[in-house]
């Protein structure tokens, strides 16, 4: 008996995974979007002990296409917050990448909290530096 040609496996392949896929698409659930927001510009702030000031840049994730427009709306109270934050750090921690981290997740719990008070949603479900500097 002759063996199949690989092109034609490949096809029936090809016709057979056509009828695997609807079932998988059943199970999944909806994907969700992710949205950006970077804010600008740079924050920059004079910060406590070990260093003069910290210029940073920032990105806010959510996954909720309309929270996006809140977040553009009061982009000055979240960066308000941010620079009150940022200016109570101590620079040598900063220098760290875990003072980098603890920070971050500070911040997303500022931003949170800021939108939480403002629209009744924390609204942000990450945020991102995505430039650090520390002198």
């Amino acid at each position: 008996m002759p063996r199949p040609q690989p092109l034609v496996t490949a096809l029936l392949l090809l016709l057979l995974f056509p009828l695997a896929c609807p079932a998988a698409e059943d199970g999944e659930q909806e994907k969700v979007q992710v949205e950006y927001l970077k804010l600008s510009p740079s924050l920059v702030v004079n910060v406590q002990g070990g260093a003069r000031y910290v210029r940073c840049d920032v990105q806010l994730m959510t996954r909720d296409p309309e929270a996006l427009e809140s977040l553009k709306l009061h982009t000055p109270a979240i960066r308000h917050e941010l620079l009150l934050l940022l200016s109570d750090q101590q620079g040598a921690e900063l220098k760290q990448p875990k003072g980098k981290e603890k920070l971050r997740k500070q911040a997303l719990k500022a931003v949170q909290g800021v939108m939480k008070e403002l629209t009744g949603s924390p609204s942000v479900d990450d945020l991102f530096f995505t430039s650090f500097f520390v002198q």
